[in-house]
């Protein structure tokens, strides 16, 4: 349920790089709305995957990254990486013969 959402998952991979601003994130996660994208970054936030952390600035300037939480996500991420790369590479195989 944490990372049942597409967004989420896209949210994860960027933040695994690092810290990231909120305009970075949209721009890297790709065709997400500013609603949505605000939405599901207060829902990992609430879930304990997500650290929001607000500069007191003019303009305000937020960063995301990920909680120790969010990180234990790496493995599981990587193991769907792995599993949907070889799934492509059978699946090309297949059509080729």
């Amino acid at each position: 349920m944490l990372i049942s959402d597409r967004w989420k998952v896209l949210i994860i991979r960027d933040l695994l790089t690092g810290t990231k601003r909120f305009s970075e994130l949209k721009k890297s996660v790709g065709k997400i709305s500013q609603k949505v994208l605000t939405s599901n970054l207060r829902s990992m936030e609430e879930s304990g995957l997500v650290s929001r952390k607000v500069y007191p600035e003019v303009p305000p300037r937020v960063e995301y990254s990920l909680t120790k939480t969010g990180w234990s996500l790496k493995p599981i991420l990587d193991a769907m990486v792995e599993w949907g790369t070889e799934y492509k590479q059978k699946h090309e195989n297949e059509t080729l013969q």
